[in-house]
């Protein structure tokens, strides 16, 4: 028994949803996104109700269900109000500009970091140390958040580097001096 899986799903009426075999493709005023489902999960559409059931009980398809049923819900939210993530930049010096698509990143190395946006990436800047990564892909949105952080990762003593808004650093205490 799969609580989320068996959840249906109900399609807003500026969405299109086709379905060829095992590929769905979502459309909608923000744009298309694809996916494969596996064979073993089906996948049904009724009116404006999608509803996905698995072919049996066994381990890899349990977990199979609840996964394809929340990716589809992802690619139907993501077409009609996109996802963003919010990086913040933390320390002297450090500081984010926007060169065209791509970002500049300044951050304490001899030479500054150009970081190119992958396609379906949108990037704001809404002041030198805040980076706002939006998309449609949830995936892509959050893969991009995270390269982006791991260019200089938030270090445990001073706070400085790249983090998610909502991330709180737990910071260690220096050594205490005789």
């Amino acid at each position: 028994m799969s609580r989320i899986g068996n959840k249906p799903i109900t399609v807003p009426s500026e969405v299109e949803v086709k379905m060829d075999g095992q590929n769905i493709t979502v459309t909608g005023p923000k744009g298309t996104l694809e996916r494969e489902i596996h064979k073993n999960i089906s996948v049904k559409m009724e009116e404006n109700i999608i509803t996905v059931t698995r072919k049996d009980n066994e381990p890899a398809n349990r977990s199979l269900h609840g996964l394809t049923r929340t990716l589809i819900n992802n690619m139907i939210v993501g077409v009609t109000s996109g996802y963003s993530r919010e990086l913040q930049i933390n320390g002297v010096g450090y500081r984010v500009a926007k060169q065209g698509n791509d970002l500049n990143l300044t951050l304490g190395y001899s030479h500054p970091v150009v970081f190119q946006a992958p396609e379906g990436i949108a990037f704001d800047v809404p002041n030198p140390n805040t980076i706002i990564v939006n998309g449609i892909d949830k995936e892509l949105v959050g893969q991009t958040a995270a390269v982006i952080r791991m260019k200089r990762p938030p270090e445990v003593y001073r706070g400085k580097g790249i983090k998610y808004a909502e991330e709180v650093i737990r910071r260690k205490e220096g050594k205490t001096g005789k």
